[in-house]
């Protein structure tokens, strides 16, 4: 079985965005986890130096690691899940995404990736990308289950 993982900055609280990411996170049946790294620092450099350095400690070895990032490669949902089964049968390791925060990725995580994914030219707020991933991660597992949930 598919092992998932999204190292997340930030907590999704309680509202729109967060019964949506719960709504796609809980129609996912491959196991999945949700890594939130809250930090709270007295400078922005600061706090986005400590979130960087959490982000790499929670990345477990031999993990193939995607990070949302606006320089990533924009994925149709069938190539996206062709990646995924790609992954999946070929024996790596848990496969884990990266979501920054407001101050993004430190060059270190982004060196850390084994590849960058992006949802478009535009910026997105985190939480929301978040979402969006769930649900790309839904429909991924609906299109090669050959459920018909995606449209062409």
């Amino acid at each position: 079985m598919l092992t998932l993982s999204i190292i997340a900055v930030g907590r999704n609280r309680n509202g729109p965005v967060d019964e949506l990411a719960r709504l796609y996170g809980g129609r996912i049946r491959w196991q999945l986890t949700i890594h939130e790294i809250e930090v709270k620092a007295s400078s922005s450099s600061r706090q986005n130096a400590e979130e960087n350095e959490r982000i790499l400690k929670a990345i477990p070895d031999g993990a193939f690691v995607v990070i949302l990032d606006e320089r990533g490669k924009s994925l149709k949902s069938r190539a996206f899940a062709e990646k995924i089964r790609e992954i999946r049968d070929s024996g790596i390791g848990p496969l884990v995404f990266v979501v920054g925060g407001n101050e993004g990725l430190s060059d270190a995580v982004r060196a850390r990736a084994d590849m960058m994914m992006s949802f478009g030219a535009q910026t997105w707020p985190h939480m929301l990308a978040r979402t969006m991933l769930l649900e790309q991660i839904y429909r991924a597992q609906q299109i090669l289950g050959g459920h018909p949930y995606h449209k062409e």
